[in-house]
């Protein structure tokens, strides 16, 4: 199929993908909206940024009913997603109020109150999803459509067991849809217990986990040179866009305020900004903002067309964060570059990444030295001597902290276990190199 016309789709979700200007399907909707549409469960296996969000949502407004509880019920992993893809559906469906977005660390009030307007689809981070259940603000007694969107990355942050939860709550005559980059066995075991007769779906090439549009390079400096060499990048490159990601939420300021000083402008997201603030950012890194400063926050669920550029100052322990920052760029079969500054000693994690992920990727060498007077000076006498918060001397609150979306390791990057303010009471494992 060639068109969204050609899939016997109702007049007024053609209208309104014609306002999303959505003309041609994109691989992963070509193979997924016909077998969705029969009502069969499904599990798709596809990269990220190739349109999967609409992959699910079309056939759920296609054959959405209207009632008293929710019809449709998507689990997703962040709060920065649930937004995207509700913003997607309310679009889709033309009615807003018939989308609510439920997630943590955000009032659990206003949710109830758009619960009580009878939204047909719910969008939500698994612990939110379960506190309103338990409250029994959340009826999911008459779902339709269950969809489990980024599946290895809820295995990934611990909420699997709450996934179960969530699907022993639904009818089992729902229509479940899974989606993952990857399919760890953990997750066909879920599937396989949770699903009737499903068609698992692997879109694209198996071996390629990373956009075939990435290219992918690294150049070695002394730590002291980070902040030089990423001023000497973005000066002989120039990406129209990119995503600067940093290892703690300390770095991730010292950056922002460092490029501040230089005259560069940008915007900035990580666990301890609010909600407000992060959506604001996020906003306005879409329309027109070049850099976008983050820790690992932002490498799960940011939809965002026209990314350019994915900057590692900090190269991650986990060579599938790698995956998942790089995913970022080449959104929709578009062109990107990756690009890592790494210090002598991480090679090895150099090759662990291309083994995994199977890529290759390029030495360059960046000439630093117009720059070599630029520092982070940080404000914190427990950074290292040069200014930049070093793993070993960076403050406390970085080697505990919620561990926000796995962007925190922990002191010297050992595993911790971390507060999640998505569900209270609960604490999730996250690992990391050892």
């Amino acid at each position: 199929m060639k068109y969204f016309t050609d899939m016997g789709l109702k007049p007024e979700l053609l209208d309104a993908l014609r306002r999303m200007n959505f003309v041609a399907p994109t691989e992963v909707q070509e193979q997924v909206i016909p077998i969705a549409l029969t009502g069969k469960d499904i599990i798709v296996r596809a990269k990220t940024g190739t349109g999967k969000t609409a992959a699910f949502l079309i056939p759920i407004v296609q054959k959405i009913v209207s009632g008293s509880d929710p019809c449709a019920l998507i689990v997703v992993p962040t709060r920065e997603l649930a937004l995207q893809i509700a913003d997607v559906a309310s679009k889709l469906i033309n009615k807003r109020e018939s989308v609510t977005v439920v997630y943590g660390a955000a009032s659990i009030n206003v949710q109830m109150d758009n619960l009580d307007r009878h939204p047909e689809i719910v969008v939500g981070t698994p612990g939110r999803i379960l506190d309103l259940v338990e409250r029994g603000a959340l009826r999911l007694e008459h779902i339709k459509f269950l969809v489990l969107d980024e599946g290895d990355t809820m295995l990934d942050m611990g909420f699997i067991d709450d996934i179960e939860r969530i699907i022993s709550k639904t009818p089992s005559t729902r229509q479940t849809m899974l989606f993952s980059a990857t399919m760890p066995e953990r997750i066909i075991e879920v599937a396989k217990k949770n699903m009737k007769e499903f068609e698992y779906m692997k879109i694209g090439n198996e071996e390629q986990l990373v956009a075939v549009g990435v290219k992918h390079y690294y150049t070695e400096c002394e730590k002291f040179m980070k902040f030089a060499t990423l001023l000497a990048y973005l000066d002989k490159y120039n990406p129209t866009k990119a995503i600067v990601f940093a290892h703690t939420k300390y770095a991730a300021d010292e950056i922002h305020e460092a490029l501040n000083r230089q005259g560069i402008e940008s915007v900035i997201i990580h666990g301890n900004i609010t909600q407000a603030k992060r959506e604001g950012a996020i906003k306005a890194f879409k329309r027109g903002a070049r850099l976008l400063i983050a820790t690992n926050i932002a490498a799960r669920g940011l939809d965002i067309q026209g990314v350019s550029d994915i900057i590692n100052f900090d190269l991650p322990d986990d060579p599938v964060i790698y995956l998942h920052r790089v995913g970022r760029s080449a959104r929709m079969n578009a062109n990107g570059r990756a690009f890592s500054l790494i210090t002598a000693n991480q090679h090895d994690m150099i090759r662990d990444i291309e083994d995994i992920n199977n890529i290759k990727i390029e030495k360059i060498d960046i000439d630093a030295t117009k720059f070599k007077y630029a520092k982070i000076f940080s404000r914190d006498r427990r950074t290292n001597a040069r200014g930049f918060g070093s793993e070993r001397n960076g403050r406390r609150g970085e080697q505990g902290g919620h561990g926000e979306h796995g962007e925190h390791r922990g002191f010297r990057n050992r595993p911790h276990r971390g507060y999640d303010p998505d569900r209270h009471n609960s604490y999730r494992r996250y690992s990391g190199r050892r």
